[in-house]
């Protein structure tokens, strides 16, 4: 039986409130008497754009990447010609990773903020309203781009500057203070205070904090692959039937299991299920491999897939400690520069067939799949270290028994999925959200470790203006 959870909203003896209390045309423009700079055009970063052109403060939006429409030719390249741009890329860019990536809007982080606003603003730029009450919201990748746009159009119109292709190379620090920021290595920029929100990936930013002496430290995350099913099989599992009708739609699933391998004990889990989706190239830098999922809104893709990863912690990076709080970071690096390597330093990705992998067999052949730049029979005991790949075995094996036919050949795994979190963390105070050690910086977002996802994000993103207003404003 499938049984439908409804919550609802009753109004007694008055007017039912509208769905969405969020009005741009009430909000003030702002001048240039008072800015703050935020680095990084994601969810973080134009969501705590609106939060200070609210509060009075004019943002000054610094993004390396190109708009969201640019980006489009940069994506096709890496598809079709295996030609990663390190500016602009599915990870760099307006809207950030989130924008051609999935666009789930499920949190479980509804204490840090106001979720309901976040989803009113977006429905306010173009999303379709079902995000207001579904119980796991999903805009889908092929609508992002026009709500991204049209936020950004908000952020003009309202006094506030993005400018792309312009990146940050340092800041600018005096007496223990951020002042400003120094652009494409030359032009300054000075403000009130900084928003640093530049995702899990720029790598440039952790060395900069580095550099800079900015306090920042090795964060525990999880690396993996990949694993593309048959939607029908997946639909199968869960609901009975392959056919599952004009109503249901296409299957998910979420998947933990606790693994011992000798005496340590590891979690392997799913991660960002993509229901009718599709497999995408992630590398920020040639001679990478990197992989993620996304999925459009209609979900009407042949495959299912998923990210199947393990946790790793400073044991794994134990060789590393070389790099002191960089160690996670270049850890994560070399595994993927091992993978494009192995892969002749194109955009092939690895691909083992799922049973295959578990028995430690080659694959001869491999299944059809949703991956554009193709895929490759690789063994995965050749590129994961033992520590990941002893784990990912008798996890996807245990996966087998809770949804039938998961790890069978039917399913192939396809890498590598290391970008599922920071790899750095950038402390901060948990009352001002200011950086521990350095005052006017405030560490935003999956960055800095203080998100998982696009509104999650963009809920700090408005913490962090708030906060910077309440200090400096």
């Amino acid at each position: 039986n499938v049984n439908v959870h409804l919550q609802v909203g009753v109004f007694l003896d008055e007017k039912p409130t509208p769905l969405i209390n969020y009005n741009l045309a009430e909000i003030n423009k702002v001048d240039a008497k008072k800015t703050a700079i935020i680095i990084g055009a994601g969810p973080a970063g134009l969501f705590a754009a609106l939060r200070l052109i609210e509060l009075g403060i004019k943002p000054i939006v610094i993004e390396r990447g190109k708009d969201v429409r640019s980006r489009r030719r940069d994506l096709a390249a890496i598809n079709k010609d295996h030609i990663v741009n390190p500016e602009s890329n599915y990870c760099f860019g307006e809207g950030g990773a989130g924008t051609y990536s999935d666009g789930k809007l499920y949190t479980r982080s509804k204490k840090r903020g106001d979720l309901l606003r976040i989803l009113e603003i977006l429905v306010a730029h173009g999303s379709p309203d079902e995000i207001l009450y579904e119980a796991h919201p999903h805009i889908g990748t092929n609508k992002l781009p026009n709500i991204v746009s049209n936020i950004r159009n908000s952020i003009l119109e309202k006094g506030g500057e993005i400018h792309f292709e312009t990146k940050f190379t340092d800041f600018i620090v005096k007496n223990n203070k951020v002042e400003g920021v120094i652009v494409n290595g030359e032009k300054e920029i000075l403000a009130i205070g900084v928003i640093l929100a530049t995702g899990h990936s720029a790598r440039d930013v952790f060395e900069i904090c580095k550099r800079q002496n900015i306090t920042i430290e090795a964060k525990p995350f999880a690396i993996g692959v990949r694993v593309e099913h048959p939607q029908s099989m997946i639909d199968a599992a869960q609901y009975g039937d392959e056919n599952r009708g004009e109503y249901l739609p296409a299957a998910s699933y979420s998947l933990v299991s606790q693994v011992k391998t000798g005496s340590i004990q590891k979690g392997v889990f799913s991660f960002c299920m993509c229901p009718g989706g599709f497999i995408v190239p992630s590398a920020t830098a040639p001679g990478e491999l990197v992989v993620n999922g996304m999925s459009p809104s209609r979900r009407d893709s042949f495959y299912a897939n998923s990210g199947i990863v393990v946790a790793v912690d400073e044991t794994d990076w134990a060789k590393y400690k070389d790099f002191e709080e960089l160690a996670a970071m270049h850890f994560q690096a070399d595994i993927e520069k091992k993978a494009c390597e192995i892969l002749g330093g194109k955009q092939f990705a690895p691909a083992q067939l799922v049973d295959d992998f578990i028995r430690n067999k080659y694959s001869k052949n491999l299944n059809e799949t949703s991956y554009q730049p193709g895929i490759q029979s690789v063994d995965f005991i050749d590129i994961l270290p033992e520590n990941i790949s002893k784990p990912l075995q008798i996890g996807l094996a245990d996966f087998g028994k809770k949804i039938k036919g998961f790890s069978s050949n039917k399913g192939q795994i396809i890498g590598i999925e290391s970008r599922t979190s920071s790899p750095v963390r950038i402390p901060r105070n948990k009352e001002t959200l200011e950086h521990v050690g350095t005052k006017g910086l405030f560490p935003c977002g999956e960055g800095a470790g203080y998100a998982g996802g696009i509104v999650s994000a963009a809920m700090d993103g408005e913490r962090c203006a708030e906060k910077l207003f309440e200090m400096y404003g």
